[in-house]
């Protein structure tokens, strides 16, 4: 007798596809369950993991879960401008979701422990941790455990006939959702190699992409995009088809060094063109109706929204506090803002909304409804305490010579 049942957070890639002979192996479970969680990658990876957790495991899953995904996870971050470090944050907004859906199934299983692919070095060890711990389950995560390499689990796989898409020559590690895409691992490790285009799926080379702009307009209801050219699409749709036409144009690529949670400092590449257009025409419609007391004071909420995201917290109190006020902020939030697409980079052209605190009389040169002389009075007092403190310093040097 072994230990029973265990379940494992599967993606069909080399990291979890080699946990489900070595959870037996090497921890003696009797019971490998595998559950993959669709939150909007290609319709083949989904494909390949569920036909691979039905032939590998002693039962598999497959739950969708995308449209649960946008509406609790990436709304709420668009309505936070959710980036860490200066690109729009994918990975870390799906983890708890998933882990959450791998916890259910561990209870309908009846199993104590729930096992992941993640190693000891990254993010997403912290994230899936977290949310089984919450739950009162064990965690088993056999490549941090057995402190695996990646050409150990290559070669590992290939001696028990265990099909995945890596090869030692080409070892990129990628993980994608309907928000965003990441790809590392072998010589992407190194901050001075220049990526291969190959590693991009989502995008064109911006050289390559259309010679002809591309003009858009996303409207915008209480801070979620509700529509694109004026056609309202559901949430996943609008995304998907703005990630088909941004991505066209070559936008949304990010290669950049992040500051891990642990510390460590990684090199990152990321594709996320519909993020990088959503977010860009929200945190502009937002400066035009939010009043400069709450923009200040919301780049600080966003921020630490974002960090506690970006670490996958989002049981901690202080992150249904954060959404709390930053619904309040987005009631205001309506309205429709243009953008052109080229070579990729995105613009914004215009923006319009009902709310807007925005008065072009009172902005106006031409225009007489503001009397100017008003703003002597406010002149005569504005920095009256820096310019004090200017005048006792000459004062003092006067006195020296």
């Amino acid at each position: 007798m072994g230990k029973g049942t265990i379940v494992l957070a599967y993606s069909g890639g080399l990291d979890t596809s080699i946990c489900i002979p070595l959870l037996k192996e090497r921890y003696e479970y009797d019971r490998v369950v595998t559950v993959a969680v669709h939150v909007g990658q290609r319709d083949e990876e989904i494909e390949v993991a569920t036909r691979k957790g039905r032939k590998m495991a002693d039962r598999h899953y497959t739950i969708d879960v995308r449209e649960r995904f946008v509406l609790e996870h990436i709304f709420p971050a668009i309505k936070a401008n959710g980036s860490y470090e200066g690109y729009p944050m994918g990975t870390s907004l799906a983890r708890p979701l998933i882990a959450e859906e791998v916890v259910k199934i561990a209870r309908k299983e009846g199993a104590t422990a729930i096992g992941h692919g993640c190693t000891g070095k990254g993010n997403d060890q912290l994230r899936f941790d977290f949310i089984i711990r919450s739950a009162g389950l064990e965690v088993v995560a056999p490549i941090r455990e057995l402190n695996l390499t990646r050409d150990w689990e290559i070669e590992y796989a290939r001696e028990h006939n265990i099909p995945v898409p890596v090869r030692k020559e080409k070892p990129w590690s990628m993980d994608e959702n309907c928000w965003s895409r990441s790809i590392e691992g072998g010589r992407l490790e190194d901050p001075a190699f220049h990526p291969p285009e190959e590693i991009y799926l989502w995008t064109t080379s911006p050289r390559d992409a259309p010679d002809k702009p591309a003009k858009i307009t996303l409207t915008f209801q209480g801070g979620i995009p509700v529509a694109l050219n004026g056609k309202k699409l559901g949430g996943y749709d609008l995304i998907q088809k703005l990630n088909a036409l941004a991505g066209k144009h070559g936008i949304g690529r990010n290669d950049l060094i992040e500051d891990r949670i642990l510390g460590l400092k990684a090199r990152e590449n990321y594709e996320h063109p519909a993020a990088t257009v959503i977010l860009l025409a929200h945190r502009d419609l937002e400066g035009l109706v939010l009043t400069r007391q709450e923009l200040a004071f919301k780049r600080m909420v966003d921020d630490r929204w974002s960090e506690l995201a970006y670490k996958g917290l989002v049981y901690e109190p202080l992150y249904a506090a954060l959404n709390a006020f930053i619904d309040t902020t987005q009631e205001r939030v309506n309205g429709k803002v243009d953008l052109e697409l080229y070579k990729g980079s995105a613009r914004v052209l215009g923006r319009s909304s009902p709310d807007a605190i925005y008065s072009s009389d009172f902005v106006s040169f031409d225009s007489a409804s503001i009397d100017q002389c008003h703003a002597i009075g406010v002149s005569n007092y504005f920095g009256i305490q820096g310019r004090m403190v200017r005048q006792m310093q000459r004062k003092k040097k006067s006195k020296k010579k």
